[in-house]
C-alpha cells in the first residue's frame, strides 16, 4: 500500500492542491523555477468541482484507509469505516451478493469502473423520499509492499456530476445559442471565448478570435476607455449595464453602436476569472432615437416659435425672434434680409420678386463668432444695404421661391449653408440664412423642413408688421393732418401745443388713437379750445377723429354756446360707427335708450370758448378730465367742469361754467395718455400733472416740456395731447364800446364813433370803409332790429366791427335785383370786409365783420368802386 500514503488521514487535499499549482504553471508557461510545479496554487480546480473522494481495500477484503471526503459522502467517519466490509456497510442487503462477486473480481487484479449505490447519510437526501445515493467507482487493483492483492478506490458523487452536466449544458446553451455577442475575457483581457454571434458580426470562427484585445475591434481612443473600463469591473466587481461602445465592423465603412453589459465571473470557490461581455447592436435604435429627439427637438422648436415670432409688430424685431429662436438650438449662425422696398414702405407686388433686388441685413445671431457672415460673398454688416449676384444661391432662393443648400468653401467656419425665402401669401418679403460650423452635424431633410417651416412663420408675421406699419403710417398721416399746423395763433392768448402719438410716448410701435385737439378763431376776437378722444385706437378711430374735429369745427363756425356744440357733437358721434350714418345717429337721438353702443364711437372731449375782451371762459365737458388753471401767484388747480357722459351716449344735457380769468393765468387741456397708466391709479397722475405746473410764468414751450419729462414714467400706451393758453386779455385802450338809441340819428353817431376811434389807433387808411359798413349795419339794426343798439370795435391782429341789438332774426344776405332801391347792404358788407356774419347772443344777435389792418401784403377794397360793382 505504499503507493498510496497517507490515505487516511486526507492528505488528497494538500496534494490536490499541489497539483492544482502544477497544472496552473503548465498552463501559463511559468518554468522560471523547476520548484513552480509544487507551488501551492488557490481553490478553484477540478477536484473542487467534483469532490473527488478516495479509500483503499486490503487483502482481506477490508476498508485499510478511508479520506475526509470519503466521510462527508458516505457520512462514515475514519474510525469506523476502517476494518469493514464495504459492501456490508454501504451496499442493501438484496444487493450485497453481486457487490461481493464484484469485489471478488477487484481484488482478483481487475480495473473496475461502475455506479454502486449507497445508502444516504442522516440529512443528505433533504426532502427525497429516496434515501439511496450513487456513486460513480474507479478501482484501480495494486498490491502491498509483500505482494498481496489490494486496490484503491477513486469514488465521485453522481449528483455531483449531473450537477456538472446540467451546469455546462445550460452555459453552453446560453454562450452558443444567445442572440447577443458573448465573450468571456480574461484577466489579462484578452478573449478566452466568443460565441457564434459574436463571431458572425466580426467575421471568423469562435476559435479565431481567442487572444484577441479590445484594441483588435474597437478605435484607440474607445479601446482606451473600453479597457479602463474591464479594469475596473475586475478590481471592483462592479457591474456596469448598458455601457455605450462605438466601432467598425470588418468590410462596412458605417459606424455602429453597442450596448454592452459587463460583469466579473468567478470560479466555483469564488475566484476572479474574467469578465463577461454581453453586447447588442443598438445603431438601429440609437438612430430611431435620434429622430425621435430630432422630432421632439423640432416640435419644440416650432412652439417656441409660436410663441416667440410675431410678439412685435415690428419688421426688425420681428427679425430678431426669428434668430432669438433659431440660434443655437438649430444652428450656429443666422442671418435675416428684408428687401429694401418693404422697409421703405413700397407696396410689395404679388408673386414672386426678383432676387437681384436689393436688400438689408436687419438681423445678426451667432453662436461661436461675432464676426458678419452673408453665406456666399463677402461679409455684410447688420443695417447694411446689399444685393446678392443674379446667379448666386441666395438671389436664385429670393428668385424661385425654394430653398437652397450652399456648402461652405473649404477652410472656411462654416460647414454648410441654408438660404431659405420667406414667403408669405405668394410674396417674398426676404432672406433668412441658417449656417452650421465646422464640426456640427449637417443639415438633413429634416432640418430642410423645419427652417422652411420657420422662415414662413416668420414672413407671415414680418408681412403682418409691414401691413400694419402701412396702415399706422396712413392714420398718423391722417391724424397729423387734421391737427392744427404748428403753434396756432388766438387773440388774447399765447398758445402752445404737444402731440405724441403712442408709439413715440412709449417707445414701443402701437396704433395711432383717435386723441386730437383744436384752436378755433371765433368773432368778435374769441376764440374756442377743443381738447377730445375717441375711445379706441386703428385707423378707424382716426377717421371718427377726423369727423368730429370737423364737425366741432363746423359747429364752432355757427357760434352756438358750448354746451349746445357738445349736444350736437353727441348726435353725430352716435352716427359714426353705424351704417345708418346721420340717419341713424338722428334715430339713436329720439330714441336714447334703446340706442346700440356696439354702433357707435364713444369719445370724451371739453370745448370752451374763450373772450378775450372780458377775459372770460365759458367750459362744457363730455366725459372728459377737467382742465387745470394756474393763476399767477397760486397753486395749480382742478376746474370743477361738471363731466357730463361722453360723446355717443346721448339722453343727457351739458352744463356749461364760466370763470373769469386773470391776466397772466395759465390754461391746460390734456387727454388721458398723460395722466392714465395701468401702474398706478388716476388719481396719482393727475396730482403730478397739478405738481408739474408750478412755474407758470416761465415761457410756454419749456412749460410743456417740463410737463412731458416730469410725467415720462406716469403715462402708459395711449397718445398725449397737450393744450396750454396763457391769458393775454385784451387792453381797453383797444375795445370801442358805445351805446346807441333806437333813432335815425344813430347812424350819422355811429360813423362818428367809428372814425374818431380809427383815427384814434391811426387806422385812418379804414377809416372810410369802416364808416359804410357800420353805417350799414346799424342801418339794418333800426329797421329790423329791436331794442338799444351797441356799437363795439375791437382791435387786435385784426380790426372787428359788431352790432348788437336785441333781436331775433338773423340778417340773411340775398342778391338785390338792378330796380330794386335796397337790399343790397350786406352784400356791401362781403366785398368790403375778409369776413363777416351774425351770432345769437343771450339778449339778441350780434352782426359783425372784420378788416385786416393796413400793411405791405393787404389790398384795401375801394368802397367807391365796391358801390358801383353792386349796380
Amino acid at each position: 500500500m505504499s503507493e498510496i500514503p497517507a490515505k487516511a488521514t486526507g492528505s488528497e487535499d494538500s496534494s490536490g492542491g499541489a497539483r492544482r499549482e502544477a497544472v496552473d504553471g503548465l498552463v501559463s508557461g511559468d518554468a522560471s523555477s523547476a520548484d513552480a510545479m509544487w507551488q501551492s496554487s488557490p481553490p478553484g480546480s477540478l477536484y473542487d468541482y467534483v469532490k473527488v473522494a478516495s479509500f483503499s481495500i486490503g487483502p482481506d477484503g477490508l476498508v485499510d484507509q478511508w479520506s475526509l471526503r470519503a466521510e462527508q459522502i458516505f457520512g462514515i467517519p475514519a474510525g469506523r469505516a476502517l476494518g469493514m466490509d464495504p459492501i456490508e456497510a454501504f451496499v442493501d442487503p438484496d444487493r450485497r451478493e453481486r457487490g461481493q462477486r464484484k469485489m471478488a473480481e477487484i481484488l482478483d487484479g481487475r480495473e473496475w469502473t461502475g455506479v454502486v449505490p449507497f445508502r444516504l447519510p442522516a440529512g443528505a437526501a433533504d426532502d427525497r423520499r429516496d434515501r439511496e445515493g450513487f456513486a460513480e467507482v474507479y478501482v484501480m487493483p495494486t498490491r502491498t509492499e509483500e505482494g498481496e492483492k489490494a486496490a484503491v478506490c477513486i469514488v465521485v458523487d453522481v449528483r455531483t456530476l449531473r450537477t456538472i452536466e446540467t451546469d455546462l449544458a445550460a452555459s453552453q446553451a446560453i454562450f452558443g445559442q444567445s442572440p447577443f455577442g458573448f465573450l468571456l475575457i480574461d484577466p489579462d483581457l484578452r478573449v478566452r471565448r466568443a460565441n457564434q454571434r459574436f463571431a458572425s458580426i466580426f467575421g471568423g470562427t469562435p476559435d479565431d478570435h481567442r487572444g484577441m484585445g479590445v484594441h483588435d475591434y474597437l478605435p484607440r481612443g474607445e479601446a482606451e476607455r473600453v479597457a479602463a473600463t474591464l479594469r475596473r469591473v475586475l478590481e471592483t466587481g462592479d457591474s456596469i449595464t448598458d455601457m455605450h461602445v462605438t466601432g467598425f465592423v470588418p468590410g462596412a465603412d458605417e459606424r455602429r453602436h453597442w450596448s454592452v453589459n459587463l460583469y466579473r465571473v468567478h470560479s466555483g470557490s469564488g475566484r476572479p476569472i474574467g469578465v463577461a461581455w454581453l453586447g447588442t447592436d443598438i445603431t438601429a435604435r440609437r438612430e430611431a432615437a435620434r429622430e425621435a429627439a430630432a422630432a421632439r427637438r423640432n416640435l419644440a422648436l416650432l412652439n417656441e416659435a409660436g410663441a416667440r415670432i410675431g410678439n412685435s409688430l415690428d419688421l426688425e424685431t420681428t427679425a430678431r425672434e426669428l434668430l432669438d429662436v433659431v440660434v443655437p438650438g438649430f444652428c450656429d449662425l443666422a442671418t435675416v434680409d428684408l428687401y429694401q422696398g418693404l422697409l421703405a414702405g413700397d407696396e410689395t407686388p404679388p408673386g414672386l420678386a426678383d432676387g437681384s433686388a436689393e436688400v438689408r441685413r436687419v438681423a445678426f445671431a451667432s453662436a461661436v463668432s461675432d464676426a458678419p457672415f452673408s453665406g456666399t460673398g463677402e461679409p455684410v454688416k447688420l443695417g447694411a444695404v446689399h444685393h446678392y449676384p443674379f446667379n448666386s444661391p441666395c438671389a436664385d432662393a429670393l428668385r424661385t421661391g425654394r430653398p437652397q443648400k450652399v456648402q461652405g468653401e473649404d477652410g472656411g467656419l462654416v460647414q454648410s449653408t441654408l438660404a431659405v425665402p420667406m414667403v408669405a401669401h405668394d410674396t417674398v418679403v426676404g432672406l433668412a440664412q441658417f449656417a452650421r460650423t465646422k464640426g456640427s452635424e449637417p443639415f438633413g431633410d429634416r432640418d430642410h423642413e423645419l427652417a422652411v417651416e420657420l422662415a414662413a412663420r416668420a414672413a407671415v408675421c414680418i408681412d403682418n408688421a409691414r401691413l400694419y406699419r402701412r396702415e399706422h403710417e396712413r392714420a398718423l398721416i391722417l391724424q397729423r393732418s387734421l391737427l392744427p399746423p404748428g403753434d396756432p395763433e388766438a387773440s388774447g392768448l399765447d398758445i402752445a401745443c404737444r402731440y405724441l402719438p403712442g408709439n413715440v410716448a412709449t417707445g414701443r410701435a402701437g396704433e395711432v388713437g383717435g386723441d386730437w385737439f383744436d384752436v378755433i378763431e371765433l368773432p368778435g376776437h374769441r376764440t374756442a379750445l377743443v381738447v377730445g378722444d375717441v375711445m379706441g385706437r386703428g385707423l378707424r378711430a382716426a377717421v371718427a377723429m377726423g369727423e368730429l374735429r370737423t364737425a366741432v369745427r363746423t359747429l364752432a363756425q355757427l357760434d352756438l354756446e358750448p354746451a349746445e356744440v357738445l349736444s350736437q357733437l353727441d348726435e353725430i358721434a352716435r352716427g359714426l360707427g353705424a351704417p345708418g350714418g346721420v340717419q341713424q345717429a338722428t334715430r339713436a337721438a329720439r330714441r336714447p335708450r334703446e340706442a346700440d353702443l356696439s354702433e357707435v364711437y364713444l369719445a370724451t372731449c371739453v370745448y370752451a370758448v374763450y373772450d378775450s375782451v372780458t377775459r372770460r371762459c365759458t367750459f362744457a365737458n363730455a366725459g372728459h378730465l377737467p382742465p387745470v388753471l394756474v393763476e399767477p401767484g397760486e397753486p395749480a388747480l382742478m376746474l370743477d367742469v361738471p363731466p357730463g357722459m361722453p360723446l355717443g351716449v346721448g339722453g343727457e344735457p351739458f352744463e356749461e361754467v364760466e370763470v373769469e380769468l386773470p391776466e397772466g393765468a395759465l390754461l391746460a387741456l390734456y387727454t388721458d395718455g398723460l395722466v392714465e397708466s395701468r401702474d398706478h391709479p388716476l388719481d396719482e397722475g393727475l396730482q403730478a400733472f397739478v405738481n408739474a405746473l408750478r412755474d407758470p410764468s416761465a415761457p410756454l414751450e419749456d412749460v410743456c416740456d417740463h410737463v412731458l419729462n416730469t410725467l415720462d414714467t406716469h403715462h402708459g400706451e395711449d397718445d398725449i395731447a397737450l393744450l396750454m393758453a396763457r391769458v393775454q386779455g385784451l387792453p381797453a385802450e383797444s375795445v370801442g364800446d358805445w351805446a346807441l338809441p333806437r333813432e335815425p340819428r344813430s347812424v350819422g353817431r355811429a360813423r362818428e364813433y367809428a372814425r374818431a376811434q380809427l383815427l384814434d389807433w391811426d387806422l385812418e387808411p379804414l377809416v372810410d370803409t369802416t364808416e359804410l359798413l357800420v353805417s350799414e349795419l346799424v342801418t339794418n339794426a333800426l329797421r329790423y332790429g329791436e331794442g338799444e343798439i351797441r356799437l363795439r370795435l375791437l382791435l387786435d391782429r385784426t380790426l372787428v366791427c359788431e352790432v348788437w341789438d336785441s333781436g331775433l332774426v338773423q340778417p340773411r344776405r340775398r342778391r338785390a335785383r338792378d330796380t330794386d332801391e335796397g337790399g343790397r347792404g350786406l352784400q356791401l358788407v362781403g366785398l368790403l370786409s375778409a369776413a363777416w356774419g351774425s351770432r345769437r347772443t343771450p339778449r339778441g344777435k350780434t352782426v359783425w365783420f372784420e378788416l385786416p389792418l393796413p400793411g405791405a401784403d393787404t389790398t384795401l377794397t375801394d368802397p367807391a368802386e365796391a358801390l358801383l360793382s353792386l349796380f
